[in-house]
C-alpha cells in the first residue's frame, strides 16, 4: 500500500477539517431551502401573533420562501415551546419567544425542556409596556393615591389578570411587593374576560397589555394610572411610570424569534441580520408603534441577556408570591 508524503497527508487532514465549516456556510448561503414555520405558542390575533405575522410576511419577501405562522396554542406557551424543541435544528422551525416563556420556566414544575438551554436566541423584534388600569369607581388618580387606598382597604380590592402566572399576573404582584399592599388576586381564562369584568366593576384593578387597553382609556371607561416600562410611552406620554413612584419597577411584554439548539450560527446570524433590517425599516416600525410598543434589534446574545434576566426576575417574583400554574 502506497501511502501519501506528510505534506499531501497534513493538506488531506486539513481539508476534510474545513468540510464542516464549508457545509454549514453553504447551508447559510442556501438558506431557507423549503417554507419556514414560524410557531406561535398562542391563538391567532393576540399580542404574540400579530407581531409573528407582520416578521413572517418581511421575512417571506426577503428571503424567498414561505414563512408560514402556526398556532399552537396551549399550557401558558408550552405546547408550541415543545414543538420548537423537538424539531430539526436547521432554522426552517422557528419559535416566537415571549415574556411567557421567561415566566413559565419557574412557573411549571416540570417540563420537558429547559428553555434557555434548548432554544437558541436569534433576535428581538419588540418590546410593550403594560398600563395600570382601575375601574373609574376607584378614588385614586394617581398610583400613590391608589397605594395609599389600598393600604386603607387590606385585601378590599381585587386585582384581575388572565391568569395564574400571566404578564399581568407577574406584574401585580411585583407591585404588591414592592408597594407593600396586599389585593386579592382573581385569575381569568384570558385577558378578555378579565377586562369585561373591570369594565363592570367586579374587579378593581388590572395591569393589562397597553394595545388592548386603549380604547377603553380614550373612552374613558377605564382610568389608567401608570404604564409598566421605565420610560413614558409614546402611546400615551402625559402618562407617568410606575417606576416614578416605586424606583426600579419595570414589567413589559416582549418578543422576539428562537430556534431549536444546535442550530447552525450562520442560519442564525443570517436570519438575525433580516430581522434587525426589517427593525429598522420606518413603515414596520410605524406598525409596532401602533401597537404601543417598540422595536428591540440587537445580536443574539443581547437577546439571549434579555431572556436570562428576564427569566430570573420573573423567578424571583413567582417563588416569593407562591405562584403556581392552574
Amino acid at each position: 500500500m502506497k501511502f501519501p508524503h506528510r505534506r499531501q497527508f497534513l493538506h488531506l487532514v486539513a481539508g476534510a477539517a474545513a468540510l464542516p465549516a464549508v457545509s454549514q456556510t453553504a447551508r447559510a448561503q442556501g438558506y431557507p431551502m423549503r417554507p419556514v414555520r414560524l410557531i406561535v405558542g398562542f391563538a391567532s390575533g393576540g399580542a404574540v401573533d400579530i407581531p409573528a405575522r407582520m416578521m413572517g410576511q418581511w421575512l417571506s419577501e426577503r428571503l424567498g420562501q414561505q414563512f408560514i405562522i402556526e398556532n399552537r396554542p396551549g399550557a401558558g406557551n408550552n405546547i408550541g415551546t415543545q414543538a420548537v424543541v423537538n424539531a430539526l435544528p436547521d432554522g426552517h422551525t422557528l419559535l416566537m419567544v415571549n415574556s411567557s416563556n421567561a415566566i413559565n420556566a419557574t412557573l411549571y414544575n416540570k417540563l420537558d425542556f429547559n428553555f434557555i438551554r434548548d432554544i437558541a436566541p436569534v433576535a428581538g423584534i419588540f418590546r410593550a409596556p403594560e398600563v395600570m388600569l382601575v375601574n373609574p369607581s376607584v378614588p385614586a388618580k394617581t398610583v400613590p393615591e391608589f397605594i395609599a387606598y389600598a393600604k386603607a382597604n387590606p385585601r378590599k380590592i381585587n386585582m384581575a389578570s388572565g391568569g395564574n402566572g400571566a404578564p399581568g399576573h407577574v406584574a401585580g404582584e411585583l407591585f404588591k411587593m414592592m408597594a407593600g399592599i396586599d389585593m386579592v388576586h382573581v385569575p381569568y381564562r384570558g385577558g378578555g374576560p378579565a377586562l369585561i369584568d373591570l369594565l363592570s366593576g367586579q374587579v378593581q384593578v388590572m395591569f393589562n397589555a397597553l394595545s388592548g387597553s386603549m380604547e377603553h382609556i380614550r373612552t374613558g371607561k377605564l382610568r389608567a394610572l401608570a404604564v409598566t416600562s421605565i420610560s413614558r410611552s409614546d402611546a400615551l406620554p402625559d402618562l407617568p411610570t410606575v417606576a416614578d413612584f416605586l424606583p426600579g419597577f419595570e414589567a413589559s411584554f416582549w418578543a422576539g424569534v428562537g430556534t431549536p439548539k444546535n442550530t447552525p450560527a450562520e442560519i442564525i446570524g443570517k436570519l438575525n441580520k433580516e430581522i434587525n433590517a426589517a427593525l429598522a425599516d420606518p413603515v414596520l416600525k410605524a406598525r409596532f408603534a401602533d401597537l404601543g410598543g417598540t422595536v428591540l434589534p440587537g445580536s443574539p446574545a443581547e437577546f439571549g441577556k434579555l431572556i436570562a434576566d428576564e427569566t430570573e426576575k420573573w423567578g424571583k417574583v413567582i417563588r416569593a408570591a407562591n405562584i403556581k400554574a392552574e
